[in-house]
């Protein structure tokens, strides 16, 4: 009976393994925006989908990142800069993607921007720190996507969305986690009603990376800020040590994040030019081994293991 069961399993990935590894036809001729392309994952996924012969437009933030990558690819990549913050920005982005893309629609959206601070204790911030990730990370990517939908819908292509493994286990207060949470929540629902005109939505879920965003002394910066910004008495409840302790895990934090960048990006090119690419891709060891399975285990375990694993403020029961 055992020996059943293991060939129908590896009938069923070898199976799998034939239809991950088919292609869609004429990459050349398809289209594919992508923000955040200024640094980190949307950077090097421009560069590797250009050099795949895909028509790739980039929206970077600022001219100096754009500049910097029209460099380093061929002429058929094409920048925009675009403030996903701001509608404005966003609908001409619209139209200059439109003008580009034509009758033939556009075959995929990737959303990848996102920023990471101001994130630490929720009791240290006020409404407007969680509004600022929020804005960018959450209600951003939505205007992005219902503006950019109809020229997705018209090629019956893919949306590729980029959480985190922070939007399946919350890894501490602020704004990111939550905006992670929330952006799984509209890819499923966006999945589910677009299955019907042939469109695909996929999530990409990475572990711990080395990006600007991971940058220890940034985030350092923006732990001192929000201890700066905080009142006498919550300070004096938290602790300079516990500020010490959650330094030096910051510190610690980046030096354990992958380097490899395109265990990331990769994922983002299956989602877009496999014929059958998967829902969800879990970037990264960590997050394969370690927090995808801890987001699987109770609730009362997962507590508990923060609890004993975190930094505890000096006055904590």
């Amino acid at each position: 009976m055992w020996l059943y069961l293991v060939a129908l399993v590896n009938l069923w990935m070898l199976l799998r393994l034939f239809r991950e590894r088919q292609v869609v036809s004429h990459l050349h001729d398809k289209y594919v925006f992508i923000t955040g392309c200024g640094s980190g994952f949307g950077n090097l996924l421009a560069r590797q989908l250009d050099r795949r012969g895909m028509r790739v437009l980039a929206a970077c933030r600022k001219e100096e990142g754009a500049k910097q990558l029209r460099s380093k690819t061929s002429d058929r990549l094409e920048t925009v800069i675009l403030d996903v913050t701001k509608t404005e920005s966003i609908v001409a982005a619209t139209q200059w993607v439109k003008e580009r893309v034509g009758n033939r629609g556009l075959w995929g959206l990737v959303n990848n921007a996102g920023i990471a601070t101001p994130s630490g204790p929720n009791e240290w911030m006020n409404k407007q720190d969680f509004a600022t990730i929020l804005d960018v990370n959450l209600l951003g990517m939505i205007e992005v996507t219902l503006s950019m939908l109809p020229l997705v819908r018209k090629a019956r292509g893919r949306i590729v969305n980029v959480t985190s493994i922070g939007g399946r286990v919350s890894l501490g207060g602020g704004g990111y986690c939550i905006s992670k949470h929330e952006m799984e929540a509209f890819s499923d629902s966006l999945r589910r009603e677009l299955s019907y005109f042939g469109v695909k939505v996929a999530i990409i879920e990475p572990g711990l990376f080395k990006t600007s965003m991971s940058d220890s002394a940034r985030l350092s910066s923006n732990f001192q800020m929000l201890w700066d910004q905080t009142s006498s008495e919550i300070r004096e409840i938290y602790g300079d040590k516990y500020l010490a302790s959650c330094l030096k895990m910051l510190n610690e934090l980046d030096q354990r994040c992958n380097k490899d960048l395109s265990l990331v990006t990769d994922c983002m090119e299956h989602a877009l030019t496999a014929c059958h690419p998967r829902t969800r891709y879990s970037a990264g060891w960590d997050a394969k081994l370690f927090y995808l399975p801890l987001s699987y285990l109770p609730t009362s375990l997962v507590d508990a293991f923060f609890y004993w694993t975190s930094t505890k403020p000096q006055n904590a029961l």
